[in-house]
């Protein structure tokens, strides 16, 4: 039997999921239905399920901020997100989950989904990389959620990011700023497949499109194109030179 948790603000949705997979899926367990993200990670800590059936936009807490609550070693589950989004939407953020269900969740859907993801468990229990969960297919944007859904911003478009605890200040070239509930690790491992980005000290990741000067005087530090200084540790400037010469030759 395979453990599932279902996460969902509302009610009426919880109880559809869990029937269909009573009817439906005989090889499934319901072993806890959640209405919020915090007890939703309590319980996925308690009972150890092998399938997560998570919806994306809750109340306090979007469903993809799951990553902040756990260690990269305490993830061994799969995820099938849910929403109400057009499947416009979801295809601009569509993760390495298992798979989504798009609301009004119909019986087919959900039984493709868990086929799919029954495949998945038994080729590698934790196929699904939950260090991926902002990035797009195709690496040009993220989506960060927003009050009212997400905003998907155009990853050359944004200047450096800075650390701030459990929170990052994502600045874009427009000098907007955004401060979102995400480590800036999180961010460095998910945007570490562009190569014109570079963490270049243990607060920042900077765009090495935006650096126009850099220098070593004062432990060192790089110059933006909007004059804001942001300092390197010594042990990042080699990588920063050979990145800004792969900028030079593209």
């Amino acid at each position: 039997m395979y453990r599932v948790v279902i996460i969902d603000d509302e009610l009426r949705a919880r109880n559809l999921l869990k029937g269909l997979i009573e009817e439906f899926c005989d090889d499934l367990e319901v072993v806890d239905l959640c209405e919020d993200l915090p007890s939703g990670v309590k319980s996925i800590r308690k009972n150890k399920p092998d399938l997560v059936l998570l919806d994306i936009e809750m109340p306090g807490f979007s469903g993809l901020e799951i990553l902040d609550f756990f260690n990269e070693n305490e993830i061994d589950f799969s995820i099938i997100f849910t929403t109400a989004y057009s499947e416009f939407a979801i295809q601009a953020f569509k993760l390495s989950a298992i798979d989504y269900l798009l609301k009004p969740i119909e019986f087919e859907d959900l039984v493709q989904s868990i086929e799919r993801f029954k495949r998945h468990h038994k080729q590698v229990k934790t196929d699904f990389s939950p260090l991926q969960a902002l990035k797009i297919s195709s690496y040009d944007k993220i989506g960060v959620p927003t009050t009212n859904g997400f905003r998907f911003i155009n990853t050359k478009d944004i200047a450096y990011l800075k650390g701030q605890n459990s929170y990052t200040e994502l600045v874009i070239s427009t000098g907007e700023s955004l401060l979102l509930c995400r480590t800036l690790k999180n961010f460095d491992e998910m945007l570490q497949v562009n190569d014109f980005f570079i963490r270049c000290h243990k607060s920042y990741i900077i765009n090495t499109h935006f650096v126009s000067e850099f220098t070593r005087s004062n432990g060192g530090f790089v110059i933006l194109n909007d004059k804001t200084e942001i300092p390197i540790s010594s042990d990042k400037q080699p990588e920063l030179l050979e990145k800004m010469m792969l900028v030079k030759r593209s």
